[in-house]
């Protein structure tokens, strides 16, 4: 469980989205936008994974672990816990095999009932359902008035909830998140659009 004693302004935490991507693609680029706390970028990873593959956990782990930013990073933030359509991100393992704390966060409660449907026409979809309840059920928290999800591994409730509204400076989403966002969409898209 990593121990936040006293939490810092600028915590270094790594944020992870995935670029746009058409049907016909085979893999996706994701990005991990490095800040201090919610108020600097600090810098950029970036990776590809399989779309609907299985190999998320394992290329970010790799991604983080060979960064010269790994000794300072101490959180890892996911836009949800999948990247890649359905390539599910086991939380746990990426903790253990980083040693940081992982959050996975949401702007809504997931649709558990539309997701395990929509497994249900991928061959693996019994494995990657299993990863998405390890994870456990989403927690609620405020960030001002309103309302964010998020799971977690390797940090406790408190101290996540508190990352959390630390690194949301300018929106609802936490600013490495919303970067990682905006770098991925303009990346592929040539302009940046939508939201995190």
């Amino acid at each position: 469980m990593l121990d936040i004693r006293s939490l810092k302004r600028e915590i270094r935490i790594i944020g992870w989205d995935d670029a746009p991507f058409e049907k016909k693609d085979k893999t996706v680029a994701i990005f991990g936008a490095i800040f201090r706390g919610g108020l600097w970028m600090d810098g950029l990873l970036s990776t590809k994974i399989r779309i609907d593959g299985d190999d998320s956990t394992k290329r970010i782990a790799a991604s983080i672990n060979k960064a010269r930013h790994k000794g300072q990073l101490r959180i890892i933030m996911l836009d949800g816990i999948t990247l890649g359509g359905f390539n599910v991100v086991d939380i746990e393992k990426l903790h253990e095999e980083t040693g940081m704390g992982v959050i996975a966060i949401s702007r809504k409660m997931p649709e558990f009932e539309k997701i395990r449907e929509a497994l249900g026409n991928l061959k693996d979809g019994e494995k990657k359902w299993a990863l998405i309840e390890k994870a456990g059920m989403p927690l609620r928290t405020q960030i001002g008035d309103r309302r964010i999800y998020y799971q977690a591994c390797g940090i406790n409730r408190k101290d996540a909830e508190d990352v959390i509204k630390l690194s949301a400076t300018r929106a609802l989403i936490p600013e490495p998140l919303r970067v990682a966002h905006l770098i991925a969409s303009g990346a592929v898209k040539g302009e940046s659009y939508g939201r995190a």
